[in-house]
């Protein structure tokens, strides 16, 4: 079974599809994009299909840098950011939920920094990662 809840590889996922696999937090994804596209632009949407262990996840990049990955699940969807070291050690001198730091601390470690899968399933989830990601892309 796939992380995303859309593993079919024929085909991305479509706006229906993706707000009824969503359900409530499907508001929560059009706001974090919103948000991101107004601090980042020129912000890139792309679709992108990881193999069958990990399905669909929209690609938010500016220019070059990928700002974070969205992976929808049934019910909630994850932010996936890669933290280097001076964004997790910026990230542990915020006002960030203990949980999110949690997450940082056991995350795996790839040359291009931690692999960050934080759960979006409420407000407060939404704005912790709006936060993460202004600290990634200052660092």
């Amino acid at each position: 079974m796939a992380l995303s809840a859309f593993d079919d590889k024929s085909a991305a996922p479509e706006e229906e599809a993706l707000t009824r696999m969503l359900g409530r937090t499907a508001a929560h994804w059009a706001e974090l994009i919103a948000h991101l596209a107004a601090e980042y632009t020129p912000l890139d949407e792309k679709w992108t299909f990881a193999g069958a262990k990990w399905g669909w996840s929209l690609r938010l990049r500016q220019k070059k840098r990928t700002v974070m990955s969205l992976v929808p699940c049934e019910k909630h969807f994850l932010a996936c950011l890669a933290l280097g070291d001076k964004a997790a050690e910026a990230a542990r001198d915020r006002d960030l939920p203990d949980s999110i730091l949690a997450i940082i601390d056991q995350a795996e470690r790839f040359p291009e920094g931690l692999a960050v899968r934080i759960p979006i399933r409420n407000k407060k989830d939404r704005e912790a990662v709006k936060k993460l990601a202004a600290i990634k892309m200052a660092n």
